[in-house]
């Protein structure tokens, strides 16, 4: 049996913040002062616990539901979808591992990230993930390798040579170095993955968007995530608990 629930991985993206350090002219600023300061953006905290009301758009439906998210860096990214209050599927993600179930069709999976790089479209590990969550750049942004340019007086990074049958390229803001806008895509497979972050939110001295709008496609299929958020709290006491019910069908990846 296999399962295609593109709203639980893709809510995976939606937490940013960070602090930044600042360049004096935006025009003359280098890719090594932008990567620099982009780097330099990322958060510094211990534990994350966040809710947030998503809505999941397809051609064939629309849903709206309820996520808790909770965060160990560098160890453990715990998810919990619920709608009207009732717990839908949860998600424990670790550096090794990727464990996952949902309650309507009762199936699970636990296993390496392959099942997350076939919901993503491209091979993703857990620092990857982490990335994706707190609206840094998903690959290593090496100055020599990128090039910046102005873009509606943001900046925009991509590299200097494109690889084959890959698009990736970002938008940063200029007065935090986080992300505006991330763009990966696959001409090939007309697979395409946007990020659009709304404005940010200043929750002790670090970035949090309060909108994220998600848009993928591949070939005919589109999906469309608004996620909107609630509530955010840093260093918070958090636990991540996650069983498999014993009575689920697994997960088989073709």
């Amino acid at each position: 049996m296999k399962l295609k629930p593109f709203y639980l991985i893709l809510l995976l993206l939606f937490v940013s913040c960070g602090g930044a350090k600042s360049i004096t002219n935006i025009e003359s600023a280098s890719a090594k002062d932008v990567i620099a300061a982009h780097k330099a953006a990322t958060p510094d905290f211990k534990t994350l616990a966040g809710r947030a009301q998503l809505v999941y758009e397809t051609e064939e439906k629309s849903q709206s539901i309820t996520v808790s998210l909770r965060m160990e860096k560098d160890k453990n990214i715990w998810i919990k979808a619920s709608i009207l209050g009732i717990t839908v599927a949860k998600a424990l993600i670790t550096p090794t591992r990727v464990s996952y179930y949902e309650t309507i069709g009762k199936t699970y999976f636990e296993g390496n990230f392959a099942l997350l790089g076939e919901w993503l479209g491209t091979p993703i590990n857990f620092q990857q993930t982490q990335n994706l969550l707190l609206g840094q750049s998903i690959f290593t942004l090496n100055p020599s390798e990128y090039k910046v340019a102005i873009a509606q007086n943001k900046y925009k990074i991509q590299p200097k040579q494109q690889p084959q049958d890959f698009i990736h390229s970002l938008i940063l803001n200029p007065e935090n170095f986080k992300i505006s806008s991330e763009t990966l895509g696959q001409p090939s497979a007309e697979r395409l993955l946007s990020i659009r972050y709304g404005d940010y939110q200043n929750i002790e001295r670090q970035f949090f968007p309060s909108t994220i709008l998600i848009d993928t496609s591949e070939k005919n299929s589109k999906t469309k995530i608004e996620i909107n958020y609630r509530k955010i709290e840093i260093n918070a006491n958090v636990s991540f608990p996650f069983e498999i019910p014993q009575d689920y069908e697994e997960i088989q990846l073709n």
